[in-house]
């Protein structure tokens, strides 16, 4: 059966997630969001296509697993009745040439640890999400699986014969698959794979090295950061929301969606945990890719126009629509391709651009700074934001067949327009900067007016009462002050009709499908960020282990979690909660000062 104990490889081109049988069982072909030509994932209970793995005759439990030592880089091993064999996965990335070198390559290394172990090989690839089978061609040491949308070629040093027939035999010397784009190697596979290895290896540690990161808790940040580039696509700066689509958020549900897009609401968020780890290359890159989205819309006069998601890469079709011929996770349809929310109204996005793009204006370490020029197209997007800000819209979490006005999406709105005066301010525009402050001003006034009930708490929408995580970080973009009486009624009424066994629901009463029944993981960590800016730090501190010991056995997390169970749900890894976790540990962590002179 299908779970999330899952590990990820990839070098920001693309990636694949591997089992703890060590079977690639979601990967899609030329970039991370491309035809999934392993789907083993959501090819329900017992798959017969979509995947590559290794069977260890004689393997009674599940493979132990690990990455190697702060790298993107998977081992596996699994013992058998003959033997123990070694599985290390990886998709290469470093500097060559003076450029950074990160092919649309999966590489897999079998090597015996002890006995004689017997292994079968199978790569058993489809096309068309599963639609098709793999046509074939081979070499003296390459076979071609090939369809419609594309081509997969696997160069080996292992018997051709012995893995196309899926023939048992023993494994008695490393050997090296390379799968990947249809191009010839010349190298011989054990030398190329090994030079790959140290090289990746060398790039992750490297990476790590230079990052920001808590004295606390530092294992979990490192892995959260490093799979957090793993979801940045390098060529076009793109961040993912998840690396998949259709993991369903809970059991028996409707709710599964296509995450492998960029959402505008999660880059603020996103920038910050970037900015806090000093990950300032991707950082950029990221803020690059949304100031581009900016521009285009205020070039065409056409903010409004702009859609709330966007494709990692032009020429992606955005278009919903519903795929059969995979039956889904764990047999929980439906399977979907493309994501219908590109249309809706999320009025939070103005909000989301301006945060996003004010970092160009205050950090230095950026090449290009922001400017008047950038100001002024800025300004289209503020004045949106206070014509749309107390209009209706589908909300931060996207409903389909209602809208509110969302007092998050007000919020956002308001940030857009108070950032805009501080920015004026920064080009040098002060009369233009009073006057964006005095229009933040009298929106914040209605926005906390309309959105406080009677009970003092703020609710989720304006002008009626329904509670709703997202306002836990309302302080986290200056709306109110944390000491505020009106958060902290907030924060205890979240407590109460939110929290189910520690884990925070986005909200409690029906949606489009009825009350949703898991917890989502984004909002656990607002909460407990709340927590200790009201200067609760050991509550906070409780939930944060709690959370912790929720990853799953790699240390990675998706987007929901059963409240009862503790089951991992949702798509994966979600970089939702991979941001959460790096700014709660950021929050909650003693200084390296106190950490390293005063610990106990």
């Amino acid at each position: 059966m299908s779970s999330l104990d899952l590990g990820v490889i990839g070098n920001c081109a693309i990636a694949s997630l591997i089992d703890r049988k060590g079977r690639h069982v979601w990967h899609g072909i030329g970039r991370l969001d491309g035809d999934p030509v392993f789907n083993a994932l959501l090819g329900g209970d017992d798959p017969q296509g979509g995947f590559m793995d290794v069977v260890v005759a004689g393997a009674k439990d599940i493979g132990r697993q690990r990455y190697l030592h702060n790298t993107a880089i998977l081992e596996t091993v699994i013992d058998g009745s003959g033997g123990t064999v070694r599985i290390v996965d990886f998709a290469p990335r470093f500097r060559r040439f003076g450029r950074m070198f990160r092919p649309p390559m999966l590489v897999r290394r079998l090597e015996p640890v002890a006995g004689r172990p017997r292994v079968t090989i199978r790569l058993r690839p489809t096309f068309d999400y599963g639609a098709h089978k793999a046509k074939l061609t081979s070499g003296s040491n390459h076979a071609r699986f090939f369809g419609d949308t594309g081509v997969l070629r696997l160069t080996t040093d292992a018997s051709i014969n012995y893995i196309l027939h899926e023939t048992e035999f023993s494994l008695d010397r490393p050997l090296n698959l390379i799968v990947g784009a249809d191009e010839s190697i010349t190298d011989n596979p054990d030398t190329l794979t090994k030079t790959f290895l140290a090289e990746t290896e060398s790039y992750w540690q490297t990476w790590v090295r230079d990052l920001n990161i808590p004295f606390d808790w530092q294992q979990a940040v490192i892995r959260a950061a490093i799979t957090l580039k793993m979801c940045s696509y390098e060529d076009t700066g793109a961040v993912l929301a998840a690396l998949t689509t259709s993991v369903p958020e809970a059991p028996n549900t409707p709710r599964t969606w296509d995450y492998r897009f960029t959402w505008l609401r999660d880059a603020f968020f996103t920038v910050t945990a970037l900015n806090r780890l000093s990950a300032t290359r991707t950082m950029e890159s990221y803020v690059r890719f949304i100031v581009d989205v900016v521009e285009t819309g205020s070039s065409r006069d056409d903010v409004a126009a702009i859609a709330p998601l966007f494709p990692i890469a032009p020429g992606t079709d955005t278009t919903e629509r519903l795929i059969d011929t995979l039956p889904g996770y764990r047999g929980f349809g439906p399977v979907r391709v493309g994501n219908a929310a590109v249309t809706q109204r999320q009025n939070d996005t103005y909000g989301s651009m301006v945060l996003t793009s004010a970092q160009m204006f205050w950090d230095e370490r950026l090449p290009r700074q922001g400017d008047l020029e950038l100001y002024r197209q800025l300004c289209v997007v503020g004045n949106e934001a206070q014509r749309t800000a107390l209009t209706p819209d589908a909300g931060l979490w996207e409903y389909r067949e209602r809208e509110e006005v969302h007092t998050f999406s007000a919020a956002m709105c308001w940030a857009a327009q108070h950032r805009l005066g501080m920015i004026a301010k920064r080009v040098g525009v002060d009369s233009e900067a009073r006057e964006w402050l005095a229009r933040a001003g009298v929106l914040r006034q209605e926005v906390l007016q309309r959105g406080t009930t009677q009970e003092g708490w703020i609710s989720g929408v304006l002008d009626r009462d329904m509670l709703d995580a997202s306002c836990l970080v309302l302080p986290e973009i200056g709306l109110l002050a944390s000491d505020d009486p009106r958060f902290h009624a907030t924060l205890d009424a979240a407590a109460k009709r939110l929290m189910k066994n520690g884990f925070m629901m986005r909200y409690s009463e029906a949606d489009d499908f009825g009350k949703p029944s898991n917890a989502f993981l984004l909002c656990t960590f607002w909460y407990i960020d709340a927590l200790a800016s009201v200067g609760r730090r050991s509550e906070a501190l409780e939930l944060f282990n709690n959370l912790l010991a929720r990853r799953n056995h790699v240390g990675l997390l998706s987007e929901d979690i059963d409240p009862k169970t503790g089951e991992l749900w949702g798509n994966f890894p979600q970089t939702y909660s991979q941001v959460g976790l790096i700014l709660s540990a950021m929050r909650l962590s003693r200084s390296w000062e106190e950490g390293l002179w005063h610990a106990s």
